[in-house]
Protein backbone atom coordinates (compact mmCIF):
# COMPACT_ATOMS: atom_id res chain seq x y z
CA UNK A 1 0.00 0.00 0.00
CA UNK A 2 2.55 2.57 0.89
CA UNK A 3 4.53 1.69 -2.42
CA UNK A 4 1.37 2.36 -4.30
CA UNK A 5 0.55 5.74 -2.64
CA UNK A 6 4.33 6.74 -3.35
CA UNK A 7 3.90 5.94 -7.15
CA UNK A 8 0.58 7.61 -6.92
CA UNK A 9 2.14 10.58 -5.37
CA UNK A 10 5.42 10.88 -7.96
CA UNK A 11 2.95 10.84 -10.85
CA UNK A 12 0.75 13.57 -9.77
CA UNK A 13 4.11 15.58 -8.90
CA UNK A 14 5.53 14.52 -12.60
CA UNK A 15 2.01 15.78 -14.46
CA UNK A 16 2.09 18.96 -12.26
CA UNK A 17 5.26 19.66 -13.02
CA UNK A 18 4.64 19.68 -16.52
CA UNK A 19 1.56 21.51 -17.00
CA UNK A 20 3.81 24.38 -15.16
CA UNK A 21 6.06 24.17 -17.75
CA UNK A 22 3.29 25.00 -20.44
CA UNK A 23 4.06 21.54 -22.04
CA UNK A 24 1.54 18.68 -22.99
CA UNK A 25 3.10 15.45 -21.88
CA UNK A 26 3.56 12.77 -24.71
CA UNK A 27 3.34 9.71 -23.06
CA UNK A 28 0.78 9.13 -20.05
CA UNK A 29 1.90 5.61 -18.07
CA UNK A 30 -2.01 4.87 -18.37
CA UNK A 31 -2.33 5.27 -22.44
CA UNK A 32 0.31 2.83 -22.85
CA UNK A 33 -0.69 -0.65 -24.17
CA UNK A 34 -0.86 -3.32 -21.32
CA UNK A 35 0.61 -6.56 -21.85
CA UNK A 36 -2.08 -9.30 -22.67
CA UNK A 37 0.78 -12.17 -24.12
CA UNK A 38 -0.75 -11.57 -27.60
CA UNK A 39 -0.85 -7.80 -28.88
CA UNK A 40 -1.06 -6.58 -32.45
CA UNK A 41 1.10 -3.77 -33.50
CA UNK A 42 -0.31 -1.05 -35.78
CA UNK A 43 1.24 0.22 -39.02
CA UNK A 44 3.74 2.74 -38.40
CA UNK A 45 4.03 2.85 -35.40
CA UNK A 46 6.97 1.42 -32.66
CA UNK A 47 6.63 -0.46 -29.69
CA UNK A 48 9.75 -0.34 -27.26
CA UNK A 49 9.16 -3.53 -24.17
CA UNK A 50 11.44 -3.71 -21.43
CA UNK A 51 11.86 -7.09 -19.76
CA UNK A 52 12.45 -6.36 -15.82
CA UNK A 53 12.71 -2.87 -15.99
CA UNK A 54 15.75 -3.43 -19.30
CA UNK A 55 15.43 -2.90 -22.83
CA UNK A 56 14.57 -6.16 -24.84
CA UNK A 57 12.99 -5.22 -27.94
CA UNK A 58 10.87 -3.12 -30.82
CA UNK A 59 7.88 -4.77 -31.28
CA UNK A 60 7.20 -4.73 -35.02
CA UNK A 61 3.90 -4.09 -36.95
CA UNK A 62 1.50 -7.25 -36.91
CA UNK A 63 1.22 -10.12 -34.30
CA UNK A 64 3.36 -10.47 -31.28
CA UNK A 65 3.76 -12.40 -27.78
CA UNK A 66 5.03 -10.94 -24.83
CA UNK A 67 5.90 -12.44 -21.49
CA UNK A 68 3.73 -11.28 -19.08
CA UNK A 69 4.95 -9.79 -15.72
CA UNK A 70 8.32 -9.71 -17.20
CA UNK A 71 8.05 -7.68 -20.08
CA UNK A 72 6.16 -4.53 -20.28
CA UNK A 73 5.69 -1.75 -23.16
CA UNK A 74 7.75 1.22 -22.40
CA UNK A 75 7.10 3.44 -24.94
CA UNK A 76 4.74 3.80 -27.74
CA UNK A 77 6.70 5.79 -30.94
CA UNK A 78 5.00 6.97 -34.15
CA UNK A 79 6.77 6.44 -36.91
CA UNK A 80 4.22 8.90 -39.60
CA UNK A 81 5.70 12.39 -39.77
CA UNK A 82 5.03 14.74 -37.45
CA UNK A 83 4.27 18.67 -37.69
CA UNK A 84 4.72 21.01 -34.83
CA UNK A 85 3.87 24.36 -34.47
CA UNK A 86 6.97 26.50 -33.33
CA UNK A 87 5.50 29.11 -31.25
CA UNK A 88 5.78 32.56 -32.20
CA UNK A 89 9.58 34.45 -31.19
CA UNK A 90 11.25 37.82 -31.30
CA UNK A 91 14.40 37.93 -33.40
CA UNK A 92 17.42 40.85 -34.05
CA UNK A 93 18.42 40.95 -37.61
CA UNK A 94 21.90 41.74 -38.30
CA UNK A 95 20.87 45.54 -38.70
CA UNK A 96 19.21 46.08 -35.16
CA UNK A 97 15.32 45.45 -36.11
CA UNK A 98 13.30 43.31 -34.26
CA UNK A 99 11.03 40.83 -35.66
CA UNK A 100 8.08 38.50 -34.83
CA UNK A 101 8.22 34.96 -36.43
CA UNK A 102 6.82 31.58 -36.25
CA UNK A 103 7.30 28.50 -38.45
CA UNK A 104 5.97 24.93 -39.11
CA UNK A 105 8.54 21.95 -37.90
CA UNK A 106 8.19 18.37 -39.67
CA UNK A 107 9.72 15.69 -38.16
CA UNK A 108 10.20 11.89 -38.91
CA UNK A 109 11.55 9.25 -35.84
CA UNK A 110 14.34 7.04 -37.88
CA UNK A 111 15.59 5.32 -34.46
CA UNK A 112 12.75 4.48 -31.97
CA UNK A 113 15.30 3.26 -29.98
CA UNK A 114 17.16 7.01 -29.26
CA UNK A 115 13.89 8.77 -29.35
CA UNK A 116 12.87 6.91 -26.22
CA UNK A 117 16.10 6.78 -24.22
CA UNK A 118 18.29 9.69 -26.01
CA UNK A 119 16.31 12.52 -24.76
CA UNK A 120 12.96 12.77 -22.45
CA UNK A 121 10.90 14.51 -24.82
CA UNK A 122 12.01 14.57 -28.32
CA UNK A 123 9.18 17.03 -29.71
CA UNK A 124 9.68 19.65 -27.66
CA UNK A 125 13.54 18.92 -27.71
CA UNK A 126 13.67 19.52 -31.37
CA UNK A 127 11.30 23.07 -30.80
CA UNK A 128 12.94 24.43 -28.77
CA UNK A 129 16.38 23.74 -31.05
CA UNK A 130 14.43 25.35 -33.66
CA UNK A 131 13.83 28.21 -32.17
CA UNK A 132 16.79 29.10 -31.17
CA UNK A 133 18.39 28.11 -34.31
CA UNK A 134 16.26 30.33 -35.95
CA UNK A 135 17.21 33.20 -33.85
CA UNK A 136 20.70 32.29 -34.61
CA UNK A 137 20.59 32.58 -38.08
CA UNK A 138 18.17 35.91 -38.02
CA UNK A 139 21.34 37.56 -36.61
CA UNK A 140 23.56 37.02 -39.30
CA UNK A 141 21.15 38.44 -41.85
CA UNK A 142 19.76 41.85 -42.79
CA UNK A 143 16.12 42.92 -42.88
CA UNK A 144 15.94 43.05 -46.99
CA UNK A 145 18.05 39.81 -46.77
CA UNK A 146 15.19 37.56 -44.84
CA UNK A 147 12.58 38.51 -47.29
CA UNK A 148 14.98 37.52 -50.28
CA UNK A 149 16.58 34.39 -48.50
CA UNK A 150 13.44 32.98 -46.83
CA UNK A 151 14.41 29.16 -48.46
CA UNK A 152 17.91 29.12 -47.63
CA UNK A 153 17.09 30.12 -44.21
CA UNK A 154 14.70 27.40 -43.86
CA UNK A 155 17.07 24.87 -45.30
CA UNK A 156 19.90 26.57 -42.84
CA UNK A 157 17.59 25.91 -40.01
CA UNK A 158 16.71 22.03 -41.07
CA UNK A 159 20.53 21.39 -41.74
CA UNK A 160 21.44 22.72 -38.15
CA UNK A 161 18.17 20.61 -36.28
CA UNK A 162 19.62 17.38 -38.03
CA UNK A 163 22.72 17.84 -36.84
CA UNK A 164 21.87 18.31 -33.36
CA UNK A 165 19.49 15.54 -33.47
CA UNK A 166 21.03 12.80 -35.00
CA UNK A 167 21.09 11.29 -31.45
CA UNK A 168 18.05 11.46 -30.42
CA UNK A 169 16.87 9.38 -33.43
CA UNK A 170 14.85 12.38 -35.37
CA UNK A 171 15.07 13.99 -38.47
CA UNK A 172 13.88 17.14 -39.73
CA UNK A 173 12.56 17.26 -42.99
CA UNK A 174 11.26 20.57 -43.30
CA UNK A 175 10.99 24.16 -42.10
CA UNK A 176 8.41 26.72 -42.81
CA UNK A 177 8.31 30.43 -41.64
CA UNK A 178 4.70 31.13 -41.69
CA UNK A 179 4.85 34.82 -40.67
CA UNK A 180 6.86 37.61 -40.22
CA UNK A 181 6.01 40.30 -38.09
CA UNK A 182 7.57 43.83 -39.03
CA UNK A 183 7.46 46.90 -36.41
CA UNK A 184 5.06 49.28 -37.75
CA UNK A 185 7.48 52.41 -38.21
CA UNK A 186 9.47 49.57 -40.28
CA UNK A 187 6.72 48.60 -42.36
CA UNK A 188 6.06 52.10 -43.15
CA UNK A 189 9.54 53.15 -44.28
CA UNK A 190 9.68 49.76 -46.57
CA UNK A 191 6.56 50.75 -48.06
CA UNK A 192 7.60 54.20 -48.87
CA UNK A 193 10.88 52.70 -50.18
CA UNK A 194 8.42 50.18 -52.39
CA UNK A 195 6.24 53.17 -53.44
CA UNK A 196 10.07 55.27 -54.44
CA UNK A 197 11.39 52.29 -55.86
CA UNK A 198 8.10 51.81 -57.78
CA UNK A 199 8.27 55.68 -59.09
CA UNK A 200 12.09 55.22 -59.75
CA UNK A 201 11.12 51.95 -62.51
CA UNK A 202 8.44 54.38 -63.70
CA UNK A 203 10.21 57.00 -64.78
CA UNK A 204 13.07 55.01 -66.22
CA UNK A 205 10.47 53.61 -68.64
CA UNK A 206 8.89 56.76 -69.45
CA UNK A 207 12.53 58.42 -70.27
CA UNK A 208 13.91 54.41 -71.92
CA UNK A 209 10.24 55.11 -74.03
CA UNK A 210 11.26 58.66 -75.16
CA UNK A 211 14.45 57.52 -76.33
CA UNK A 212 13.17 54.73 -78.18
CA UNK A 213 10.73 56.84 -79.40
CA UNK A 214 13.18 59.53 -80.71
CA UNK A 215 16.00 56.61 -82.06
CA UNK A 216 12.75 55.43 -84.16
CA UNK A 217 11.96 58.87 -85.53
CA UNK A 218 15.78 60.15 -86.48
CA UNK A 219 15.95 56.31 -87.89
CA UNK A 220 12.79 57.11 -89.68
CA UNK A 221 14.23 60.39 -91.37
CA UNK A 222 17.40 58.99 -92.03
CA UNK A 223 16.16 56.19 -93.70
CA UNK A 224 13.46 58.94 -95.61
CA UNK A 225 15.88 61.18 -96.60
CA UNK A 226 18.36 58.10 -98.31
CA UNK A 227 15.39 56.81 -100.04
CA UNK A 228 14.71 60.11 -101.89
CA UNK A 229 18.23 60.81 -102.38
CA UNK A 230 18.62 57.48 -104.00
CA UNK A 231 15.36 58.31 -105.87
CA UNK A 232 16.85 61.84 -106.81
CA UNK A 233 19.86 60.18 -108.12
CA UNK A 234 18.04 57.57 -110.16
CA UNK A 235 16.09 60.02 -111.53
CA UNK A 236 18.62 62.52 -112.64
CA UNK A 237 20.62 59.61 -114.03
CA UNK A 238 17.18 58.34 -115.94
CA UNK A 239 16.94 62.10 -116.74
CA UNK A 240 20.36 62.54 -118.02
CA UNK A 241 20.11 58.90 -119.93
CA UNK A 242 17.25 60.14 -121.83
CA UNK A 243 18.46 63.42 -122.77
CA UNK A 244 21.51 61.61 -124.06
CA UNK A 245 19.45 59.14 -125.49
CA UNK A 246 17.20 62.16 -127.33
CA UNK A 247 20.66 64.45 -128.06
CA UNK A 248 21.76 61.27 -129.97
CA UNK A 249 18.70 60.88 -131.60
CA UNK A 250 18.33 64.46 -132.70
CA UNK A 251 22.44 64.15 -133.81
CA UNK A 252 21.81 61.19 -135.97
CA UNK A 253 18.38 62.87 -137.24
CA UNK A 254 20.33 65.86 -138.11
CA UNK A 255 23.42 63.89 -139.59
CA UNK A 256 21.04 62.25 -141.94
CA UNK A 257 18.76 65.23 -142.56
CA UNK A 258 22.13 66.86 -143.81
CA UNK A 259 23.22 63.65 -145.48
CA UNK A 260 19.96 63.91 -147.42
CA UNK A 261 19.94 67.39 -148.33
CA UNK A 262 23.94 67.09 -149.66
CA UNK A 263 23.06 64.62 -151.92
CA UNK A 264 19.92 66.63 -153.42
CA UNK A 265 21.89 69.38 -153.46
CA UNK A 266 24.12 67.60 -155.70
CA UNK A 267 21.61 67.16 -157.73
CA UNK A 268 20.07 69.38 -160.89
CA UNK A 269 18.43 72.62 -159.70
CA UNK A 270 19.76 71.89 -156.45
CA UNK A 271 21.17 75.54 -155.13
CA UNK A 272 18.11 77.29 -157.09
CA UNK A 273 16.25 75.26 -154.16
CA UNK A 274 18.47 76.06 -151.54
CA UNK A 275 17.93 79.60 -152.04
CA UNK A 276 14.10 78.99 -152.45
CA UNK A 277 13.97 77.88 -148.85
CA UNK A 278 16.49 80.05 -147.81
CA UNK A 279 14.86 82.63 -149.15
CA UNK A 280 11.58 81.66 -147.47
CA UNK A 281 13.27 81.05 -143.69
CA UNK A 282 14.17 84.66 -143.56
CA UNK A 283 10.66 86.34 -144.73
CA UNK A 284 9.14 83.89 -141.96
CA UNK A 285 11.62 84.87 -139.24
CA UNK A 286 11.35 88.52 -140.10
CA UNK A 287 7.66 87.89 -139.89
CA UNK A 288 7.58 86.48 -136.17
CA UNK A 289 9.46 88.96 -134.62
CA UNK A 290 6.59 91.28 -133.58
CA UNK A 291 4.77 88.47 -131.98
CA UNK A 292 7.45 86.70 -129.54
CA UNK A 293 9.33 90.04 -128.76
CA UNK A 294 8.50 93.36 -127.61
CA UNK A 295 11.91 94.31 -129.51
CA UNK A 296 11.93 94.53 -133.44
CA UNK A 297 14.88 94.65 -135.44
CA UNK A 298 13.83 96.13 -138.64
CA UNK A 299 15.72 96.62 -141.83
CA UNK A 300 16.59 99.91 -143.32
CA UNK A 301 13.85 99.28 -146.31
CA UNK A 302 11.12 96.72 -144.50
CA UNK A 303 9.34 97.49 -148.23
CA UNK A 304 11.80 96.50 -150.35
CA UNK A 305 11.62 92.30 -150.32
CA UNK A 306 13.97 92.33 -152.89
CA UNK A 307 16.62 93.75 -151.03
CA UNK A 308 15.89 91.27 -148.20
CA UNK A 309 15.91 88.51 -150.16
CA UNK A 310 19.11 89.34 -152.20
CA UNK A 311 20.61 89.73 -148.54
CA UNK A 312 19.60 85.94 -147.68
CA UNK A 313 20.92 84.93 -151.08
CA UNK A 314 24.26 86.86 -150.16
CA UNK A 315 24.90 85.05 -146.95
CA UNK A 316 24.02 81.56 -148.60
CA UNK A 317 25.99 82.54 -151.61
CA UNK A 318 29.22 83.51 -149.12
CA UNK A 319 28.60 79.68 -147.48
CA UNK A 320 28.78 77.98 -150.22
CA UNK A 321 31.36 80.03 -151.90
CA UNK A 322 33.85 78.96 -149.05
CA UNK A 323 35.89 75.72 -149.87
CA UNK A 324 35.59 72.53 -147.20
CA UNK A 325 38.26 70.83 -145.88
CA UNK A 326 39.34 67.60 -148.93
CA UNK A 327 37.28 69.31 -151.08
CA UNK A 328 39.12 72.33 -152.65
CA UNK A 329 39.75 70.46 -156.24
CA UNK A 330 36.28 69.56 -156.89
CA UNK A 331 35.11 72.88 -155.76
CA UNK A 332 37.77 74.69 -158.00
CA UNK A 333 37.27 72.65 -161.12
CA UNK A 334 33.58 73.13 -161.14
CA UNK A 335 33.28 76.87 -159.95
CA UNK A 336 32.92 78.70 -162.84
CA UNK A 337 30.42 76.66 -163.39
CA UNK A 338 28.32 76.46 -160.48
CA UNK A 339 28.78 80.46 -160.24
CA UNK A 340 27.36 81.00 -163.51
CA UNK A 341 24.24 78.30 -162.75
CA UNK A 342 23.76 80.13 -159.36
CA UNK A 343 23.82 83.38 -161.06
CA UNK A 344 21.49 82.66 -163.14
CA UNK A 345 18.82 80.96 -160.42
CA UNK A 346 19.23 83.98 -158.42
CA UNK A 347 18.08 86.29 -161.01
CA UNK A 348 14.69 83.64 -161.71
CA UNK A 349 14.32 83.71 -158.19
CA UNK A 350 14.44 87.59 -157.78
CA UNK A 351 11.78 87.95 -160.33
CA UNK A 352 9.51 85.20 -159.27
CA UNK A 353 9.45 87.23 -155.92
CA UNK A 354 8.97 90.63 -157.94
CA UNK A 355 6.03 89.08 -159.52
CA UNK A 356 4.43 87.51 -156.42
Amino acid sequence: MLARAARGTAALLLRGSVQASGRTPRRASSGLPRNTVVLFVPQQEAWVVERMGRFHRILEPGLNILIPVLDRIRYVQSLKEIVINVPEQSAVTLDNVTLQIDGVLYLRIMDPYKASYGVEDPEYAVTQLAQTTMRSELGKLSLDRVFRERESLNASIVDAINQAADCWGIRCLRYEIKDIHVPPRVKESMQMQVEAERRKRATVLESEGTRESAINVAEGKKQAQILASEAEKAEQINQAAGEASAVLAKAKAKAEAIRILAAALTQHNGDAAASLTVAEQYVSAFSKLAKDSNTILLPSNPGDVTSMVAQAMGVYGALTKAPMPGAQDSVSSGSSRDDQGTDASLDEELDRVKLS
